[in-house]
């Protein structure tokens, strides 16, 4: 089995548009929050997203979207795009520029894609009403390929001419956990040397505000009370979108290019629950087996992990389901443990990539994300340690956690790269 490396990262998250201002905000402890785009007179529950500084893409037409001068995308990509295929296709040519990687080499056959979205409802609505209005033959021959849920495929593969493996994967908050978790099968099998591997969410009213019939989004308009994960009196998450980009390869890849490492992916497991479409088992049963699937992969034990960058959101009952995991898998000694959600909202199937990313850089960088804005500690934490302040030395291996409606859940270890 090939030894799988993390060689490049790209963010355009509301933390950040570059991996400086994300691990900025990481050390800072600074969250992207901005008041929510409720329509007027409309009754709005959430008060907050995450907001993508830099970008106005509220336009149906994408032709009208402005985004940071240093990207450019030709006018015959952007009628297939939704707003996050953008986001994605920024931060995927962040994240090969940032391995050192021309765009040729990234088109052949041992590289692939594999992405992980929910598609752009906003952008579907807005089509299936055309068609409505207008008739069938009247609206865009793009449509489809904008909208789906593979829409990140469908485009990335084509404009960066991938001629390996291409897929997307939907498992709603676990998507691109799942993404890179098989994106490690392919390259440690020997399928594939190299794979991109990309989640985004558009963040748009249309993705995020549906969560508030499940009452899962806060109504908090203070950001320290409106994603507050830990603590005892948090209410519900804060949307938002965006996109990050992981660039995996074999190690015999990255060593004959004398690429820079950011961290070894050293395995991955995953589970089910099991027990509910919506909600995270209460005892934490497919969570526990995903992170103990995990360590079996990897080949290490409980007390070898330094930090946990835990998947919790801030509501009340997904949160306790982790807790509860946590204390099953770390029952002797608690890893240190923080969501970086605090700062960046929840941006669903993005979470997992962006997460992952923030753990490869916190290893390389050394540094440890702290779990902002908790006032007062749910006391089911008790026996964790929840990090509540960025610590400037960062862990040797940590574990990523996500879970997704249906009762996915998956656990990723990345590990200081030793030759």
């Amino acid at each position: 089995m090939s030894r799988v490396v993390v060689t490049g990262l790209g963010f355009v998250s509301s933390i950040g548009n570059s991996l400086q201002a994300v691990e900025d905000s990481l050390r800072g402890l600074k969250h992207g929050y901005a008041p929510f785009p409720a329509k007027e007179g409309e009754v709005c529950p959430p008060k907050l997203y995450g907001r993508l500084a830099d970008f106005d893409t509220e336009s149906w037409d994408s032709e009208e979207w402005s985004y940071p001068t240093r990207y450019k995308v030709a006018r015959s990509h952007l009628k297939g795009m939704s707003r996050h295929v953008l986001y994605a296709y920024f931060s995927t040519l962040d994240a090969i520029a940032d391995a050192g990687l021309e765009l040729s080499q990234v088109s052949d056959h041992r590289t692939g894609i594999y992405s992980a979205s929910a598609g752009a409802p906003g952008m579907a609505h807005h089509q299936v009403e055309l068609m409505n209005k207008r008739g069938v033959l009247r609206c865009s021959p793009f449509g489809v390929v904008a909208t789906t849920v593979g829409t990140l495929n469908f485009n990335l593969g084509a404009i960066l001419k991938i001629k390996g493996a291409v897929c997307g994967m939907a498992s709603a908050c676990a998507s691109s956990s799942h993404a890179l978790g098989f994106a490690f099968d392919a390259i440690a099998s020997g399928r594939q040397d190299r794979m991109i591997v990309v989640g985004a969410e558009d963040g748009s009213r249309e993705t995020i505000l549906p969560f508030a019939a499940m009452r899962a989004l806060s109504s908090a308009a203070e950001p320290d009370r409106a994603s507050c994960p830990f603590d005892a009196k948090r209410s519900g998450f804060v949307g938002t979108g965006g996109a990050a980009t992981l660039i995996l390869e074999s190690e015999a890849s990255a060593k004959a290019r004398g690429a820079r490492i950011y961290a070894e992916f050293r395995g991955w497991g995953e589970a089910g629950d099991g027990h509910s479409p919506a909600m995270s088992h209460p005892q934490g049963d497919g969570l526990t087996a995903a992170m103990e699937n995990a360590l079996s992969a990897a080949n290490l034990e409980a007390n070898e992990i330094d930090y946990v960058n835990a998947h919790a959101t801030s509501t009340p009952v997904g949160d306790l389901s982790e807790i509860r995991a946590l204390k099953k898998v770390f029952s002797s000694n608690s890893p240190k443990v923080s969501s970086t959600k605090a700062l960046s909202g929840h941006p669903l199937s993005m979470a997992g990539a962006l997460e992952a990313g923030i753990c490869c850089l916190a290893i390389k960088n050394q540094f440890t994300p702290g779990s902002a804005h908790i006032q007062n500690l749910d006391p089911e934490c008790e026996g964790l340690n929840i990090l509540q302040e960025t610590l400037s030395s960062g862990p040797k291996t940590a574990l990523s956690n996500s879970s997704g409606f249906g009762g996915a859940n998956v656990s990723l270890i990345f590990s200081e790269w030793n030759a």
